[in-house]
């Protein structure tokens, strides 16, 4: 928890710091990378860079960590903490480098509250950084011990490269060493490492589409202007290795057996397919509903395998939304306000973000309480700063 000497000092400021976090974190980006150039091959995502995600991602965790400190002393908040870890883990980051981010991102508040600033105040937030950080570092080292192998990367080698809708892939790999394999949970990410045209390696988090456990196999939808996804359908050829990290991300199947609802939309079936999939393989009980929305039928990635595990479970119901409607499906884009949502149900989401944040909106309307609510944001979690 915060000090008595930084709390008030942390709660005066809050609301100047956070209306200056967007801007500090773009000085920091440009003072970390002048600084440790090597931290964009194979690490931070270049294009992530240029489109600004990752500063508003790194923002938004910052604020709404002090946040927290403020609004509930004692406490962290864990549900961030975890999502980051998981991420951070997924990517190697290690102890280390939190001094090095610390160093650079200092110096880039000095510069942007030169005005301002204050020992006092440069004390206190600097006791806010450890706190974060301290726990994220506790949390990493934890998930790391989980691993099956002491590796980051791992070679695993392409069996099978399908075609899934239009404009989407599936990736299935087989291991191309003898490194103990860590088991996936349904619903978790690996993060897949490729070298791009001009040189540099890029890494991007790709949620496992099939089946959880010790097999891998991803799916990813092409984006033109993107630089991973287009060396992956245009380049990586059956046969070829490719490196991987163990599977991390902290939304998972819960245990229990109260109803499951499922919601996705686009390329944002792929972890809930997976989820649906376990509980498929399973033979589950529980009551499940499975929503998706899509443009059109032909788009949707995983609509075989996702139709195909609906029909194995006597609990499983599906609902369509298509832009361009078929027989059978609603039109438009997708509502839970016609929607019979089971009592006391859990909700797993994953698609655009103003996808997620209505639904997620109309689940809380509904009764859904907030706790029983998980959601998976691809790429940096911008959520927290919008």
């Amino acid at each position: 928890m915060l000090s008595d000497k930084s709390f008030p000092v942390i709660e005066a400021t809050l609301p100047l710091v956070g209306s200056r976090i967007g801007e500090i974190t773009p000085k920091f980006y440009a003072r970390l990378f002048a600084a440790h150039p090597e931290l964009l091959d194979g690490l931070f995502s270049r294009s992530n860079q240029r489109n600004g995600n990752q500063q508003q991602a790194l923002a938004g965790s910052i604020a709404a960590f002090a946040s927290h400190l403020v609004s509930n002393p004692g406490t962290l908040p864990e549900t961030v903490l975890s999502r980051i870890a998981h991420r951070h883990a997924s990517l190697g980051i290690t102890e280390p480098q939190y001094q090095v981010v610390y160093e650079h991102l200092f110096a880039a508040i000095a510069e942007d509250l030169a005005e301002v600033i204050t020992p006092e105040i440069a004390e206190a937030w600097t006791e806010v950084y450890w706190l974060m950080a301290d726990a994220l570092i506790k949390l990493e080292k934890g998930l790391y011990a989980a691993q099956a192998n002491g590796e980051m990367w791992m070679p695993w080698r392409v069996a099978t490269k399908t075609p899934a809708g239009t404009g989407s892939m599936t990736f299935t790999l087989e291991p191309a060493d003898a490194t103990p394999i860590t088991a996936a949970l349904p619903g978790q990410y690996v993060s897949v490492k490729v070298t791009l045209p001009d040189g540099l390696r890029q890494v991007r988090q790709y949620s496992l589409s099939g089946d959880a456990g010790t097999n891998r196999s991803f799916t990813t939808k092409l984006d033109d202007g993107g630089e991973v996804s287009p060396v992956l359908h245009n380049d990586v050829a059956v046969g070829d290795v490719i490196e991987i990290s163990n599977p991390y991300g902290e939304i998972t199947l819960k245990d229990g057996d109260g109803p499951v609802v499922l919601a996705s939309a686009g390329i944002g079936c792929t972890p809930t397919a997976s989820i649906l999939r376990s509980l498929a393989e399973s033979g589950s009980d529980r009551q499940i509903l499975v929503l998706h929305a899509e443009s059109t039928l032909d788009n949707w990635a995983l609509r075989s395998q996702m139709t195909d595990d609906v029909d194995r479970l006597d609990g499983a119901d599906l609902q369509l939304w298509l832009e361009e409607p078929q027989a059978g499906s609603n039109t438009g884009f997708m509502s839970l306000r016609e929607v019979d949502l089971p009592a006391n149900a859990s909700l797993y989401l994953c698609g655009p973000l103003p996808f997620m944040k209505n639904i997620r909106n109309e689940a809380i309307n509904a009764g859904i309480p907030a706790t029983k609510i998980h959601y998976e944001v691809f790429g940096p979690d911008i959520w927290l700063a919008s």
